[in-house]
């Protein structure tokens, strides 16, 4: 698989998985230093963890063999998973690095293309690391103290959190197929070259090796140097509650309930909901008091055009948003009561400026939605004046106000938010409606709901099924544009229609085959496509082991 290793010293120290590139397996860096120093110590071992901090947003050319700056580590991969299923909506045509590729569903079942490798390589990569510091961790070598116990918890719970990425993506879900016989991914042990792999575990294995891990680190967590507190930046590390949070995501996928419920739970305990206020701030910053996990990203590494609020934003001052503003799904809008806070974040009411616009209705003439060219023209200057546009921006119906960058119209670098306190209460509510604890999952949805919406009362919901229709809605609109959707389909066995029940507004011409997908159980095509290149390289995987 991954033929050598070698630790180049970056922003702290980080491990470099080569490819088979010979030119390069011959090039030493002049900064490399040996895997033995690297691993001498538990401070050192914390500089490797740096690393694998950093290597979740930044530009991955600096940093692996092989890595392609237009799949920016979670720049691309958090909003990814709001993009395939159709979350996000696409408005117009735009410059996009194959960001509506992702949309129109040609790039990810592609074995050729640069997302399929690109995350494929980035997760083994944390996964080849966190390797080499467990081995060396825990051979006796070091004396275990609390410093050490807190770096081995990063790194069980870094394993974690890759290999559940790995087997989201690259196999069949595990409510859906048959765990115990589905092919899964390869597991990999090995720090040391030749550095190979095994072949295709089972889905059951790698969720069994999941577990293990997340149980691991929590453990290592509860008698650890705990995580600095009273700057956001410590927030990028992993701790005992990015642990549970990893527990209760990989449980509820998963379907055990219980423990889904139980580690969510725990995983909130330090991160009160926020207000509106916060709400509203437009989710840039690890600052805000629901942040369990986040990169944060400094000034140095800024990825411009490769970054989340590029891909994402409508305040970004890229093309990709500036002539292509995402929306809302106009049937998840339309359940929104007007008593919730969160409504304000849509601009259902936006003129739609782009003449080039999907839906054909681009321009004050072609806009239903007003009969007035002066109050077209009104709204527009309102909007573009209060969340810090140029005239170069345009504007649609439906466009999202709610992931705004600290600084809108510039390419200033910001947070990337992976883990709040609201998703722990969601998955809590799933977990107790899957156990039909009614009255459990009522309490579960109270204190969020409550806190977005002033008429809120979780008791009307009163069955399983109501329950779960309405925690739907809730991810839908909570979690909206946070990455969670493409998971959450998987989990609920749906497919993606965007003409059903009124249509979501987005363009059957732009999305072309993204427009229309069957349900993950019957098709295949949710599958990530394992690299060609991992294929040709790895001697235990052949091509009968292609999704």
């Amino acid at each position: 698989m991954l033929r050598k290793i070698k630790i180049t010293l970056l922003v702290g120290l980080v491990f470099t998985i080569a490819s088979c590139d010979e030119d390069f397996l011959e090039t030493k860096p002049t900064d490399a230093i040996s895997s033995a120093d690297a691993l001498a110590t538990a401070e050192n071992m914390a500089l490797i963890l740096n690393g694998l901090h950093r290597l979740q947003y930044a530009q991955p050319q600096t940093l692996i063999s092989g890595g392609d700056s237009s799949r920016s580590g979670n720049h691309y991969w958090t909003p990814l998973g709001d993009n395939i299923p159709g979350g996000i909506i696409h408005s117009a045509p735009a410059n996009n690095l194959g960001w509506q590729d992702e949309a129109r569903w040609t790039s990810h079942n592609q074995e050729t293309s640069l997302t399929t490798e690109q995350l494929w390589y980035q997760r083994y990569h944390v996964i080849a690391s966190t390797n080499a510091i467990i081995n060396r961790a825990t051979s006796g070598s070091i004396p275990e103290d609390d410093r050490l116990r807190e770096i081995l918890g990063q790194a069980y719970a870094y394993r974690a959190f890759a290999y559940h990425s790995l087997v989201t993506h690259y196999a069949k879900g595990y409510l859906i197929g048959n765990p115990t016989t589905d092919p899964g991914v390869p597991l990999l042990f090995a720090s040391i070259a030749p550095f190979e792999s095994e072949g295709r575990s089972t889905v059951q294995e790698i969720y069994d090796q999941c577990q293990m891990d997340i149980n691991t680190a929590i453990t290592y967590f509860e008698e650890a140097t705990p995580r600095p507190t009273g700057d956001p930046k410590f927030k990028s590390q992993l701790n005992i509650d990015v642990a549970y949070g990893l527990k209760a995501r990989i449980a509820l996928n998963k379907g055990d309930w219980a423990i889904a419920a139980a580690a969510a739970v725990k995983a909130r305990q330090n991160y009160p909901i926020m207000n509106e206020d916060d709400y509203k701030s437009g989710f840039y910053t690890n600052s805000l008091p629901e942040v369990i996990w986040g990169s944060n990203v400094i000034g140095t590494e800024t990825t411009f055009f490769r970054s989340y609020f590029y891909l994402a934003s409508n305040t970004f001052n890229g093309s990709q948003v500036r002539n292509n503003p995402k929306l809302i799904d106009k049937r998840l809008y339309n359940q929104v009561p007007d008593t919730d806070y969160r409504k304000d974040l849509f601009l259902a009411d936006a003129p739609n400026t782009n003449t080039s616009a999907s839906n054909g209705e681009g321009g004050f003439e072609n806009d239903p939605n007003y009969t007035d060219e002066e109050v077209f023209n009104a709204r527009r200057d309102e909007i573009r004046s209060q969340y810090g546009l140029t005239s170069s921006f345009n504007l649609h119906p439906y466009m999202h106000v709610k992931l705004r960058n600290a600084n809108p119209g510039t390419t200033d670098p910001d947070d990337i938010i992976y883990m709040r306190s609201s998703e722990m209460y969601l998955i809590e509510a799933e977990a107790k409606a899957m156990l039909n604890d009614i009255s459990g999952a009522q309490a579960a949805l109270e204190p969020l709901g409550t806190e977005r919406d002033s008429a809120y009362d979780a008791t009307i919901y009163n069955s399983q099924a109501s329950l779960m229709e309405h925690i739907k809605f809730q991810r839908g609109i909570e979690l909206w544009g946070e990455g969670f959707l493409y998971s959450d389909k998987i989990r609920w066995d749906e497919g993606v229609d965007h003409a059903a029940n009124g249509g979501s507004g987005a363009s059957a011409t732009l999305y072309q085959d993204g427009f229309t997908q069957a349900k993950p159980s019957t098709n295949n095509d949710w599958l990530f496509k394992i690299p060609q290149a991992e294929i040709d390289a790895n001697p235990n995987l052949t091509s009968s082991d292609q999704n």
